[in-house]
């Protein structure tokens, strides 16, 4: 009771910068999955916002982390305005990319965590390292419309729950609990639209 009491209070402590982010960075999600370059804008304001909270309170990994976001975003914008949204086609990658990703991106969620947590005040080290490490292909796949982008989101999001609402996040906690929901849906969502662009592509070959 005592805790769920907590988590009320830190969701009426809640600042409007934090709620301004929340908001937006829904929008942006919302957006991305359902293939929207609109999406990437949201993602620049949003992203802006999380630089400034999360350097605030020591996060400081995932503070570098959505600085990176904000230059995918650029990318992103760059990217699928560049394709009109039929042509804006779903890739698959082939397991050993999925399998190189995973253990180069495990060894350098070690060390970057290692590093943080001997020379840095950093909270959560290894929590944070793996939520950012991950994240960087992540956003890659993204911006790449690769299909298994969204398997990553999943876990990566399910991460940043208790990330955040251990510095006292509880908002942007909740917020990440429905990125992890959005993100279930968007993968079948873009699973349906890829296996309709196989389908297109026999029904032309033949």
């Amino acid at each position: 009771m005592e805790i769920i009491n907590e988590i009320i209070q830190g969701l009426i402590d809640t600042s409007a910068l934090e709620w301004a982010g929340v908001i937006i960075g829904t929008f942006y999600l919302i957006f991305i999955a359902r293939k929207n370059r609109f999406g990437w804008l949201f993602a620049m304001v949003s992203t802006s916002i999380y630089i400034y909270l999360t350097y605030s309170v020591g996060l400081y990994i995932e503070s570098g982390l959505q600085i990176f976001y904000f230059v995918m975003a650029i990318y992103g914008w760059a990217s699928w305005n560049k394709t009109p949204s039929e042509k804006r086609l779903i890739i698959k990658w082939p397991i050993k990319y999925h399998i190189i990703n995973i253990l180069v991106s495990s060894v350098v969620t070690l060390l970057l965590g290692f590093i943080m947590a001997k020379y840095t005040d950093q909270k959560s080290p290894y929590l944070d390292a793996f939520s950012t490490v991950f994240s960087l292909v992540a956003t890659f796949m993204v911006a790449q419309r690769v299909l298994e982008n969204w398997i990553y989101w999943i876990v990566i999001d399910a991460a940043l729950i208790f990330l955040y609402a251990d510095r006292g996040f509880y908002l942007t906690g909740f917020h990440y609990l429905v990125y992890t929901i959005i993100a279930i849906f968007a993968f079948f969502s873009w699973y349906k639209l890829f296996k309709a662009q196989k389908n297109e592509n026999h029904v032309h070959r033949t």
